[in-house]
């Protein structure tokens, strides 16, 4: 089998920390990015112990800075010589946290679950080309649920700098952040598609919380995280979707997809959905809001990032 070299984003905890236990345990090269260089040596220890892989590193990364991400990608080129999979897994969801900006000014839900991830993946396509098999996978969510409703729009004002919400919602950012990344999903599958770089997102349902994630919830959601944590799968479950769609034959020549929890591509829905349409929007896992493939919005987004990164 052939042993890839893989870059996990937020590796640390949760299913990035699971997922780079998986790839360690099937012998392949795992570099760990993490912001929290403590937390970070702590998993690799772990993860070094339990399945006896030495090729796992340990590097700093901040996926709301730029100059973190520069700082990342240079280390990474100089110190190895390929990259085959690159996993943009870390995103900030820190509830009731009030209005922040990043060290480049964009708001904070957006510079790291939107801008970063653009960042790392442009800076490293050319190594990712040189791959015989590459690919990317972003980490999504089902919170895109929520542009089933027409009235909604993804509010992009976070990216100049400014208070998306008033008052300042992290949840309504990071909704919005979301449909943001799938659709610069498609549109990086698009342009990385001359390199031969596959890039596809996974839906994420939810996963376990840890004690230390529902601390940072606000008392007055806590308690409904409580209950719903009760319902939620282990990370290790999206781990092993996360190692199928970055290894398997199947998945070789997929690219601009978004899967769901059982491994199926979803595909739009309908913009005038019937009554059964309409029930699979809200209890089924394969569609998802037709909003993603806005191109005017997708344009914006596209143009916004590259401003920000002085990517072209």
């Amino acid at each position: 089998m052939k042993k890839y070299a893989v870059i996990i984003t937020g590796a640390n905890s949760g299913i990035g920390r699971a997922a780079a236990e998986k790839f360690a345990s099937e012998g392949h090269k795992v570099v760990m990015a993490c912001r929290n260089l403590e937390k970070g040596r702590r998993a690799r220890k772990e993860i070094r112990k339990l399945t006896g892989n030495g090729e796992i590193f340990l590097y700093k990364l901040d996926m709301s800075s730029l100059k973190s991400i520069r700082k990342f990608c240079k280390r990474f080129q100089r110190e190895h010589s390929s990259l085959d999979i690159l996993i943009n897994n870390a995103a900030y969801f820190d509830h009731g946290e009030d209005f922040k900006l990043s060290p480049d000014k964009v708001e904070l839900t957006f510079a790291t679950n939107v801008v970063g991830p653009y960042l790392l993946t442009m800076l490293l396509a050319d190594l990712l080309a040189e791959s015989d098999d590459p690919r990317v996978l972003n980490a999504g969510s089902n919170i895109i649920k929520h542009f089933f409703d027409p009235k909604k729009e993804v509010r992009l004002s976070g990216l100049n700098g400014n208070q998306v919400y008033e008052p300042h919602s992290v949840y309504k950012c990071y909704r919005d952040s979301k449909m943001a990344f799938l659709m610069q999903t498609f549109r990086m599958s698009d342009v990385l598609k001359e390199k031969g770089i596959k890039v596809n997102m996974l839906q994420i349902n939810g996963a376990k919380m840890s004690k230390d994630t529902l601390k940072k919830i606000t008392l007055l959601w806590r308690s409904i995280a409580q209950v719903q944590n009760l319902f939620f799968r282990e990370p290790e479950f999206m781990a092993d979707l996360y190692y199928q769609i970055c290894t398997s034959e199947d998945f070789k020549n997929v690219s601009g997809k978004l899967f769901n929890h059982k491994l199926e591509i979803m595909q739009p829905a309908s913009e005038k959905p019937g009554l059964k349409d309409q029930y699979h929007q809200l209890f089924g896992a394969q569609l998802y809001p037709v909003y993603a493939h806005r191109e005017d919005v997708t344009d914006l987004l596209w143009s916004h990032c590259r401003a920000i990164t002085k990517m072209g």
